[in-house]
């Protein structure tokens, strides 16, 4: 006998039971926000339906008395890092009690209901990064990008000798993160000339998105201790989507010997909502069987659980939307789809192998997939990608584009769904290309 799926949990707020919401019952991701007309500071909050439950107000109410201090006094910082501090139990001791105060016939529903301060809309909130970022790493975990771009320059050997053996990865620039929204300025920097003669300097001429997810650290573990594969799991938060913008001349340039440097960290854009692990757990699947020929995981990045539900089962999809098409009220096209299960490497796996040398990540720290492109032409997660066949992708109207063009657009989205469950949302992660700042004279000034 086939099992009848049970009926996804109904809220009391109308708009969270809409079968397209974007933050069901279910859901409950976790953001940074703050009202501009009242003039409130950053503080956590929780999506659900069309607004945010401010945890700082609930936990001002005494709503979530009984789950301990340092969690009250989490819900009342500007930032999730001290919620993402207190690992697994609290995190699901407070998703249990979050969802009792947002259910449906819920014996709590009535006191928040009441609470005048409790809630924003979606539409009146400023949108924060989730956390402090002190630690971004990323990775370089699909294969199939690896593939497409090693390709492009060793057409004989595209992947690298030590691709299937270790998760390849290199240290970003945590300052330079930007909330989804925010514009991205066109950097400036040494460009190659033609063979034999010098480099130029000046704004990129070969800008470009990529298509990532990135993982929030959780508890932190000590210098010098390793976190063991069947462990790491725990160890992460949740997850959000990220923009790698790319100046593809700069880096193609500066990458020898050393790896991705002024070419990548002039701006990473992140989506606001965090989705928690909990809420992603219908959605875990096995990681893609590897290849015949390909090695079997060294121990240390093994675990029979891993093996088995370690992967995400997430639509990730890209649409540009440039700006005559915003002039002429052409909607946006969508560009990419791909998802999240196709990493050869799972998140388990990027924080075990991170961890290994005795690195010590701290609660908040970011762990980004690289750009993740599929198995198929219509999964390719950057137009380094999309147009290496040399011919640029279409626009509406006539454009085409084989680098993105100032007021360029790009928007990255994800979801999780399948009969019988809810749809989860990644949110989205917007940016927008503005025109390189003028380059100052070369002149000493004071400071």
């Amino acid at each position: 006998m086939t099992a009848v799926p049970a009926a996804p949990p109904r809220s009391w707020i109308a708009e969270a039971n809409l079968e397209d919401a974007d933050f069901p019952l279910a859901h409950l991701p976790y953001g940074v926000f703050s009202h501009p007309l009242h003039k409130s500071s950053p503080r956590p909050g929780v999506a659900i339906g069309d607004r945010i439950l401010d945890l700082a107000a609930a936990a001002g109410h005494g709503l979530l008395a009984g789950l301990g201090s340092d969690l009250d006094q989490a819900c009342r910082e500007p930032a999730l890092n001290a919620l993402m501090a207190l690992g697994p139990r609290v995190w699901s001791a407070l998703r249990a009690r979050l969802t009792d105060l947002l259910s449906e016939n819920s014996s709590r529903a009535a006191a928040l209901a009441r609470l005048p301060d409790a809630f924003t809309p979606l539409a009146d909130a400023v949108m924060h990064l989730p956390a402090l970022v002190r630690g971004y790493t990323d990775f370089y975990a699909s294969i199939h990008h690896a593939e497409n771009v090693g390709r492009l320059f060793r057409p004989d050997q595209p992947l690298m000798p030590n691709y299937k053996w270790v998760p390849i990865g290199y240290h970003g620039r945590a300052s330079s993160l930007i909330v989804s929204g925010a514009p991205v300025v066109r950097p400036c920097g040494q460009i190659p000339g033609p063979p034999g003669q010098p480099p130029s300097y000046g704004p990129s001429r070969s800008l470009d998105f990529e298509l990532e997810a990135a993982f929030f650290a959780g508890p932190g573990n000590a210098l010098g201790e390793p976190v063991p594969i069947s462990g790491a799991g725990a160890r992460i938060f949740g997850v959000c989507l990220l923009n790698d913008w790319s100046a593809r001349d700069i880096q193609r340039w500066e990458y020898q010997p050393l790896g991705p440097f002024l070419g990548k960290n002039f701006a990473t854009s992140l989506s606001p909502w965090v989705v928690t692990m909990e809420a992603l757990e219908p959605y875990r699947v096995p990681p893609p069987p590897r290849a015949a020929g390909d090695p079997a995981p060294l121990p240390y990045l093994l675990d029979a659980e891993d093996q088995r539900r370690g992967a995400i089962d997430a639509v990730l999809e890209v649409h540009i939307l440039s700006a005559r098409m915003r002039a002429s009220g052409v909607a946006p096209l969508l560009i990419c789809r791909s998802n999240l299960r196709h990493l050869y490497w799972t998140p388990a796996q990027l924080l075990a192998h991170h961890t290994s040398n005795g690195c010590n990540l701290e609660p908040g720290d970011l762990l980004a997939t690289g750009t993740v492109s599929g198995p198929a032409p219509d999964a390719r997660g950057c137009l380094l990608e999309i147009a290496s066949g040399g011919s640029p992708l279409a626009l509406p109207g006539g454009e085409s584009r084989a680098w993105l063009e100032d007021g360029d657009e790009v928007i990255l989205s994800g979801y999780c769904q399948r009969p019988g469950l809810p749809r989860i949302s990644l949110g989205r992660c917007r940016g927008a290309v503005a025109s390189a700042l003028p380059q100052p004279a070369s002149t000493v000034r004071e400071y």
